[in-house]
């Protein structure tokens, strides 16, 4: 890996993680088309481990309360971590169960063309809501996310898209649809990043020291800015805005794997 990849691969996960957009479909188009591929595992753990930095920055402190008060047995918080791990089962049943079908489709653009498309239909779902809304889901609020969250292990299909347009349609307020796909994020990017390190073989030599810190470093200060501009727009009731995007990328995606067969 070269300096300017380490540059691409941090700046396409710091900011296509978070924002609404799918960094894994990002990454496996950018693959195919332009022949930049995330150099080995050990990279890939890496650039985890940078955008859950990013988020520790941003929601830490609300994190390591919430946890806190889970410990004191405090009630809200015991109710909002309950909602929290309701919201995370399907996807962890999703990413052990479904492991090998998950790792065939990142090999197929058609896959990745179709989730850009399902990403942007969630998004406009979004256009007509307010920022208003209730502070946490009910249990089944929260089962509804966490089906939709899914999802998100397909390329194409946004993780925060998919669970913050959810969280939108089962009453919550915008700010609270982030900080509830937020906050879920943190141990299932934790849990990737474990995975994915056991079968990490780290030779710096081949992957270069100085590209893997600038990757790792672009990863983690697009990522906070990618937090915290998506913040900003759920706040002006502009979610929907990403959808023209992921359109337009989706199909391209399909029109690139129909030429090329």
């Amino acid at each position: 890996m070269n300096f300017w990849q380490g540059i691409l691969l941090g700046l396409v996960q710091g900011l296509t993680e978070f924002l609404p957009v799918s960094s894994d479909g990002h990454l496996a188009v950018i693959g195919h088309v332009a022949g930049v591929r995330t150099p080995g595992v050990f990279v890939e753990v890496a650039l985890h481990v940078a955008t859950l930095g990013s988020i520790l920055v941003v929601y830490g402190r609300r994190f390591w309360e919430l946890v806190l008060g889970v410990l004191r047995r405090n009630p809200d918080a015991m109710r909002y971590a309950g909602l929290l791990i309701i919201g995370m089962i399907p996807a962890g049943l999703v990413g052990l169960l479904l492991e090998d079908l998950i790792a065939r489709a990142f090999d197929s653009l058609w896959a990745a063309g179709v989730g850009f498309l399902i990403t942007a239909a969630a998004l406009l779902t979004t256009k007509r809501r307010g920022p208003d809304g209730a502070e946490r889901p009910t249990p089944a609020g929260a089962l509804v996310i966490g089906l939709a969250q899914a999802l998100a292990p397909l390329p194409g299909i946004s993780r925060s898209g998919m669970t913050i347009a959810s969280g939108l349609l089962v009453g919550l307020g915008a700010v609270s649809a982030a900080d509830f796909s937020f906050l879920m994020a943190i141990p299932l990017i934790a849990g990737a990043g474990l995975l994915e390190a056991r079968d990490a073989g780290a030779d710096l030599a081949l992957v270069g020291v100085v590209p893997l810190i600038v990757g790792a470093l672009v990863a983690f200060l697009s990522g906070v800015f990618a937090i915290r501009f998506l913040v900003a727009m759920l706040r002006r009731g502009r979610f929907y805005v990403f959808a023209p995007y992921c359109i337009a990328i989706g199909l391209f995606t399909l029109a690139y794997a129909l030429w090329h067969g």
